[in-house]
């Protein structure tokens, strides 16, 4: 079990360091910024590459909202969700905490300021409102927990779920930033707003409680699909 639990954290640690570190480092970069797809290939990449380092070890959640919705649909033993989630969160709680010690040594430094964080209102990249980021994270989570549970399925080909899942990840969030800073991960959202805390942009740790309720509904209604549809294709 230590081994499982410490490739979570290792595995969401990179996602977030990765992604999150894209984010504030390269996305508007002076004149060669990596824009939303640049940023949105990292959160992709990210969780594709740990998924082929680490997920034959513990599956390769990282990510609250995959364990709800992967235990829901009777891939993942119950007793194993908390630690599974404790060890995501603090995997990316370090990894933010990490990519604000490295941004502090940046002249004139914000401390990264609100820190890529997720927000709905007037936090949202593109002015959308509570319902909106709360119908497009629940349907974007809902629409991962199916591309997940498809391609590790037996019918799936062999050896190329963690291509999928990456590139469904990529996609997830190329639609997603302009309207919630995309989420769909209660784990990477957590690590966000308590650097924005830190940084005195409190409103992050405030609206935390839709990037948490979202995806785990969207998980939840994902894993039920799956189940109603398609679990005997297995």
């Amino acid at each position: 079990m230590k081994k499982i639990i410490m490739a979570e954290f290792f595995g969401t640690f990179w996602l977030v360091f990765a992604s999150v570190g894209s984010a504030l480092y390269a996305a508007a970069f002076p004149e060669l910024g990596i824009g939303f797809l640049g940023v949105s290939l990292a959160f992709g990449l990210s969780v594709m590459t740990m998924a082929y380092a680490v997920g034959g070890i513990s599956g390769g959640h990282f990510n609250p909202a995959v364990s709800l919705g992967l235990m829901i649909a009777g891939k993942f033993e119950s007793k194993n969700l908390a630690p599974y989630i404790i060890a995501q969160v603090a995997g990316g709680v370090v990894a933010a905490l990490m990519l604000y010690l490295i941004l502090s040594g940046k002249a004139d430094s914000n401390g990264g300021g609100a820190f890529a964080s997720n927000g709905f209102g007037e936090h949202s990249p593109g002015g959308f409102g509570m319902i909106s980021v709360l119908l497009m994270e629940i349907i974007m989570t809902g629409m991962f927990l199916i591309i997940i549970l498809g391609a590790t399925s037996k019918s799936a080909p062999a050896g190329f779920a963690p291509i999928a899942i990456g590139l469904g990840l990529t996609l997830i969030h190329l639609a997603t930033i302009p309207v919630s800073n995309a989420s769909v991960n209660p784990a990477r959202s957590t690590a966000s707003a308590v650097i924005a805390m830190i940084n005195g942009e409190g409103w992050a740790m405030a609206q935390l409680w839709m990037f948490w309720l979202a995806p785990l509904v969207g998980g939840t209604l994902g894993a039920f699909i799956w189940k109603t549809f398609w679990n005997d294709a297995e």
